[in-house]
């Protein structure tokens, strides 16, 4: 490792908004939207984007997933009014097609097109034992567009969250998560990014609440077990996404469940309604 690159990692962990000047200390590390290596200290590189919409009738997610030169896929919907769940995950890149601003999926049964009203957005760069993971969260963005299940037809007006993640973690990784919009108690719209296991430390973390648009760091937060809450949310699923993978060299055990928030967010913003995800992932990649 150069002497620029350790300095780097030394400085971290860093958080800001994305797009600003950075520190000159992270001058040493490759990160967004420069390309990034292929590999560090002996890890490949493992990227995606997560892109979520919440509202009251329908919420969905899909994404690309790579780790090294291996692509996965993905897309699921839930529909609140109909108590129907359709999704898919695939090997490749087809069927979910990912631009700025703009998001599709094509497969025999579903059609998606959203457009997302990006924002700079909240990155953090943090240390991974001999290297460095980085990711870029933005809370609350407008998301609409049109669905098509089975030949019927849905518009989507909703509002989500967008995770571009690439980094060099461990072989072994786990983390809990979670994703949600709505109102708080007093009318302002509401965001959050919530995490255990990932940039996760006590100060420049991603854990980010949104009110109004305007991003702020919250305090370190705990999962409940079976994913019925973290702080002091408390969640109803509704919804699972499941799933297992052993590719030999890289394995997954993965769940999600779609569902509604109520309780108070980690600063202590109380909800009137909060729609999104828990998630928890134990990858070995």
């Amino acid at each position: 490792m150069d002497a620029p690159a350790a300095r780097a990692l030394d400085s971290l962990p860093y958080r800001g908004p994305f797009g600003d000047p950075r520190p000159g200390a992270l001058a040493g590390l490759d990160l967004p939207p420069q390309a990034m290596a292929s590999h560090d200290a002996g890890r490949p590189l493992k990227a995606w984007r997560y892109i979520g919409a919440y509202s009251p009738e329908l919420m969905l997610c899909l994404g690309v997933v790579r780790v090294g030169p291996l692509h996965q896929s993905f897309w699921a919907v839930w529909d609140r009014e109909q108590h129907r769940l359709d999704e898919r995950t695939v090997i490749g890149r087809r069927q979910v097609a990912l631009w700025p601003g703009r998001a599709a999926v094509a497969s025999r049964r579903v059609q998606i097109e959203l457009r997302l009203e990006e924002t700079a957005g909240i990155e953090t760069v943090s240390r991974s034992g001999r290297s460095y993971a980085w990711t870029r969260k933005q809370g609350g963005v407008p998301v609409s567009g049109r669905l098509v299940i089975d030949g019927r037809a849905r518009e989507l007006r909703a509002r989500g969250v967008i995770d571009d993640s690439a980094g060099y973690q461990a072989r072994h990784t786990s983390w809990r998560w979670s994703a949600g919009v709505g109102r708080s108690e007093d009318g302002q719209a509401v965001a959050w990014n919530l995490v255990e296991g990932v940039h996760d430390a006590p100060q420049a973390s991603e854990r980010t609440v949104w009110i109004d648009g305007q991003p702020r760091e919250v305090a370190p937060v705990t999962f409940a077990p079976d994913l019925g809450g973290v702080g002091g949310l408390r969640f109803q699923a509704e919804a699972t996404r499941e799933r297992r993978d052993n590719l030999i060299l890289i394995r997954s055990v993965y769940r999600q469940p779609f569902g509604v928030f109520a309780g108070a967010l980690p600063d202590g913003t109380e909800l009137q309604e909060g729609y999104g995800v828990m998630e928890s992932h134990d990858a070995w990649w």
